[in-house]
Order: C-alpha cells, then sequence, then structure tokens
C-alpha cells in the first residue's frame, strides 16, 4: 500500500473547523477501511471515525458524531476528516489508519484490525 501520509492539522481556536487528509502513496491501494484515531497526550490512542469501501459506511466514536465527517475520494486512495465545532479536548495527534482485511462492524473501532497507518497529523485547539 506504500505509505499513508496525513495533511491538515494546525492550530486553531475552539469552535474553528479543520479538514484532514490522508493519501497512499499507492494509487491502487484499495482497503477494506479506512480510519481516524487520535492520541493526546497522557491518553490512551482513541478511535475517532471509520468508512467501509463497501457502501459507504461510517462509524464514529460518541465525542466526535455531530461534530466530526469522515469521506473518501472514489477515485483515489484518500481519506478526509471534516472536523467541526472545535474544542481544546480535541488536541492530539491524529493517525489515519486503513485495513486489508475486512472488519466485522463490532470490531471497526480497534486499532489492532488495522495494518496501515500514517505518521500523524498535530491537531491542537486553543485559544
Amino acid at each position: 500500500q506504500g505509505q499513508l501520509v496525513e495533511s491538515g492539522g494546525g492550530l486553531v481556536q475552539p469552535g474553528a473547523s479543520l479538514r484532514l487528509s490522508c493519501t497512499a502513496s499507492d494509487r491502487s491501494f484499495r482497503p477494506y477501511n479506512w480510519a481516524w484515531f487520535r492520541l493526546a497526550p497522557g491518553k490512551e490512542r482513541e478511535f475517532v471515525a471509520a468508512i467501509r469501501r463497501q457502501g459507504g459506511i461510517t462509524y464514529y466514536t460518541d465525542h466526535a458524531k455531530g461534530r466530526f465527517t469522515i469521506s473518501r475520494d472514489s477515485a483515489e486512495p484518500t481519506v478526509f476528516l471534516q472536523m467541526s465545532s472545535l474544542k481544546p479536548d480535541d488536541t492530539a495527534v491524529y493517525y489515519c489508519a486503513a485495513s486489508t482485511r475486512y472488519i466485522i462492524t463490532s470490531e471497526t473501532s480497534a486499532a489492532r484490525n488495522y495494518d496501515a497507518w500514517g505518521q500523524g497529523t498535530q491537531v491542537t485547539v486553543s485559544s
């Protein structure tokens, strides 16, 4: 699958929006699932959102519902995370991940099921 490269992070004020992108260097890469995880200081890595290749079904953790939207490019191996109404608690390094194997719904949020990871992009929400 080559490398996964995230972009779009930055420093924003509370209430602002950001759009993260993640692209695979191998343009033929078509994972079963794309996902976003985040790692905040002093916390464990946590699931944010995922999207299936088949049907574009999406999954969100509670803190992301209504504020974040995951989407994918239908032509390119790229996934996006549109984040709005950002809060200081959203401050973290955001990682995109992809799975080359099918993941059952109940396992979608488990990081162990993803076998390709990006290097992460920092999102800082602060006034």
